[in-house]
């Protein structure tokens, strides 16, 4: 399959020097004016492929020439801004998953508290990022109705393709409301059918919702077969994944259940059999998986061309140290930054003998779970120390190793590995819709317990190699077992540092009370470790205090005012 590669639209860029008049509805946005692009690039379908894959580099790349130079967003930092790594502090840090013991400044401490506000800096970088993609795709879809490509002279041209591109840039705003959506609720709406240059009005989340829903029922067909785009470009069952991750959660966002639509769209995922299972879990996570055929849609990252603090580079640095390189092949060297680091709770989702380090097998071989991936060596399982306040000691918590820049035979790119991962970032997986295809049974969906019992023990089969994938002893749970409080477990064992986890567990009515982890609602001082319920309202996060200055239409979230 051909590689969609993001350099073209970065050659453009570099030889544009134009300003914001083509997106006037981005003036609310603080954006860097070396970004913006003219009447030229409309020139060829070279040039509307390159905008599309801005478009698409948007969710991967920071900024305008690397590393974490230039950024996208004017005024915020470079490094914090990429949207990968931008959506891990709210998903992950947030949780019971991952301790971040670095970027205070940042505002690292309310997540890991779970007490922010809207001046917390840490939560607008998704914010940003998210509503200049969908800027992005507004411009886009102005730029290529039939009239502008006929008064270009394109039409005839770009008559065949043209369709799929317009999907794709709607499957990419209809994800990115999806999110504000999820996280900030309600939050300022425009499409291309709005004037240029308006300042946007709010939506309900319920009007955000309908209209990402509304947007994926109508492109579904329009995007490509299944299987037959370029690599890094999405297709029909990219969209189907999203309709069953939205309508998943649309009880837990506008009070409706769809449990059977979610069914019905993650089984379409999974019975497409275009996206297979991997035959092994810790191949979807190295360099080479771009061959790895569970992923649906990756954004692809390599390092050369996608060099930034974003990404996988940071799932890499951040979750990993240097001192690591010494016990195990990282792919990067003593590169690695180290200050992100596992909580006791999600640690211990898996077996005690499966949970250590075995410098005589750095590959968890011989783990039952080979999910398991945590650095154990001269590291503390918890993320505290007695008498001490919460210090930033990256000892304190064991490292996760899941991501490793090496490929599938277990060697570096090049001796003493890359400066920058080249390890794809796995946005929607197989695996993902196994698990929300048996969570929909459980709910109510019209599926047996059987079907569902069959979809977990498949992840499970997986992850022991055992079964279809190998001869190791079996994972597989009885039907007793099966319950909702298992698949939520199930899903942090397959899906941890894939940002999905606080959705999740606000899903499962487990976010703010009932369910508590390390330094959830604690104030830091020492030997206050223990979580403790959380007001509601940390359900969503708050719209961004500076957003208030450029908008006057709009209204905080509730209790955040």
């Amino acid at each position: 399959m051909k590689r969609f590669n993001y350099l073209p639209f970065i050659a453009v860029i570099l030889l544009s020097t134009f300003t914001t008049g083509c997106f006037k509805d981005l003036d609310t946005l603080p954006l860097n004016d070396r970004q913006l692009i003219s009447e030229q690039v409309y020139a060829t379908e070279q040039g509307y492929l390159a905008v599309l894959a801005k478009i698409y580099g948007s969710l991967i790349l920071n900024g305008q020439d690397g590393p974490d130079r230039d950024g996208d967003l004017g005024g915020l930092d470079v490094g914090y801004s990429g949207y990968t790594r931008a959506i891990f502090y709210l998903q992950e840090c947030s949780t019971d998953e991952v301790a971040l013991h670095a970027g205070s400044s940042q505002g690292s401490r309310d997540f890991l508290f779970v007490n922010w506000n809207p001046s917390t800096p840490i939560l607008q970088y998704a914010y940003y990022r998210l509503y200049m993609t969908i800027a992005y795709c507004n411009e886009f879809l102005r730029e290529s109705t039939d009239e502008k490509l006929q008064a270009r002279g394109l039409l005839d041209q770009m008559r065949s393709n043209i369709e799929y591109y317009r999907s794709e840039a709607r499957f990419i705003r209809a994800y990115s409301y999806s999110m504000i959506c999820d996280l900030y609720g309600s939050g300022p709406f425009i499409d291309e059918s709005m004037p240029v240059g308006v300042i946007p009005q709010q939506r309900s989340r319920a009007e955000i919702y309908n209209f990402a829903v509304n947007e994926l029922e109508e492109i579904k067909d329009k995007l490509k077969l299944p299987g037959t785009n370029d690599y890094g470009r999405v297709d029909q069952v990219a969209s189907w994944f999203l309709l069953a991750r939205i309508y998943l959660n649309s009880e837990t966002w506008v009070g409706q259940p769809e449990y059977q639509k979610a069914y019905d769209y993650a089984s379409m995922v999974i019975n497409s059999g275009q996206y297979p299972l991997a035959s092994d879990w810790r191949h979807i996570f190295l360099a080479d998986n771009n061959t790895c055929q569970e992923i649906i849609w990756p954004l692809v990252q390599d390092g050369e061309y996608t060099i930034n603090s974003a990404g996988t580079n940071f799932l890499m640095k951040a979750l990993n140290n240097g001192r690591m390189s010494n016990f195990y092949v990282t792919g990067i060297g003593a590169r690695s930054w180290g200050n992100a680091r596992a909580k006791t709770q999600l640690v211990e989702k898996f077996s005690p003998s499966d949970q250590i380090f075995d410098i005589e097998d750095t590959w968890g071989d011989k783990k039952a779970d080979k999910r398991a991936q945590f650095f154990t060596e001269g590291h503390t399982k918890e993320t505290w120390r007695s008498n001490q306040p919460f210090i930033n000691d990256f000892t304190n918590g064991y490292a996760i190793i899941k991501w490793r820049n090496v490929n599938k035979n277990r060697e570096e790119l090049v001796p003493g590995g890359t400066t920058y991962t080249y390890i794809d970032y796995p946005m929607f997986r197989t695996a993902d819709a196994y698990l929300m295809a048996a969570e929909a049974i459980l709910r109510g969906a019209d599926g047996s317990r059987a079907v569902a019992l069959e979809y977990v023990n498949e992840i499970r089969d997986r992850a022991y190699l055992s079964g279809s994938y190998g001869n190791d002893i079996s994972g597989r749970i009885s039907d007793a077992e099966l319950t909702l409080d298992f698949i939520l477990d199930e899903r942090a064992r397959e899906l941890y540092t894939e940002s999905v986890r606080r959705t999740d567990l606000i899903r499962f009515n487990k976010f703010t009370k009932g369910y508590n982890w390390d330094w959830k609602g604690s104030d830091g001082t020492a030997n206050n470790f223990l979580g403790r319920d959380v007001d509601d309202k940390f359900k969503l996060f708050p719209i961004p205090d500076n957003e208030f200055t450029v908008n006057p239409n709009l209204t905080q979230n509730p209790d955040f005012r």
